[in-house]
């Protein structure tokens, strides 16, 4: 599948770390030229000397100004044909003490920022005919879990759009889905458990097990399972896959 995507040039946001590293370093191995935008140098950096990336830019995908400004400084390295808005972030609390300003923070991180990111790089798609548009939600975005409302709501949003893009670009050779993972073993993943461990008096790897314990398998995703789907996504086998929202949770409903 390596060679379906070769010379492709791909953004991945949020991309210095957990899944959105995952899927740079694996897009990267499969001959794509790989940018990332982060919110942090250091790991931007990191993820640059890794050999893992092509480019990186440092923005905060909730200034849109300042992602849209990222994206056409990497964009004029070679204009992007895959797009992978994986930046995001959860905020916990019980929907009557959660104000509106959770709900519009948890909307500019993992709404607005999709919606910006794919915005400023479709123009260039539709000029050449082709693009890949891919949203990292989550299973959040499937169905509802307590204590993350605003989350869960930003998440259902992002599945409808993508639903709206396919339609919208169908015959432009532009496709649109989401890629849906359940709990996954990334380093913020970690930092919870370590809280929740400290806080209850338990072991990591049994506050680790809470996370997992709604996966049918009982284990947490991997990284390089979503990014092994994104590649998919990517390829020529995938062009007719468009507007799905796609569940990488262990056969959880």
């Amino acid at each position: 599948m390596g060679a379906t995507i070769r010379g492709r040039h791909a953004l991945v946001t949020g991309g210095g770390r957990g899944i959105g590293r995952a899927i740079a370093a694996r897009l990267t191995a499969a001959g794509a030229h790989v940018s990332i935008i982060g919110r942090d140098a250091t790991t931007l950096a990191e993820a640059k000397a890794s050999g893992d990336v092509w480019a990186t830019a440092r923005a905060d995908v909730t200034d849109e100004a300042a992602t849209r400004d990222a994206i056409a400084q990497l964009a004029a390295k070679a204009p992007f044909d895959i797009v992978i808005a994986n930046a995001g972030w959860a905020e916990t609390g019980l929907f009557e003490r959660s104000d509106s300003a959770l709900f519009r923070r948890m909307l500019d991180v993992n709404f607005m920022g999709v919606v910006t990111s794919f915005q400023a790089a479709l123009p260039g798609m539709k000029d050449r005919g082709f693009g890949r548009l891919i949203a990292i939600a989550s299973t959040a975005g499937l169905r509802g879990y307590p204590a993350v409302s605003a989350y869960s709501a930003a998440k259902h949003a992002v599945i409808g759009l993508v639903r709206s893009l396919a339609l919208e670009y169908a015959t432009a050779g532009i496709t649109a889905n989401a890629i849906c993972p359940g709990y996954t073993d990334t380093d913020l993943i970690r930092s919870g458990a370590e809280a929740f461990a400290s806080k209850r008096g338990i072991s990591l790897e049994d506050a680790k097990s809470r996370f997992a314990q709604d996966n049918p398998m009982k284990r947490l995703i991997a990284p390089d399972e979503v990014a092994e789907s994104v590649l998919w996504l990517c390829s020529p086998a995938a062009a007719s896959v468009s507007g799905q929202a796609i569940a990488i949770n262990g056969g959880e409903f």
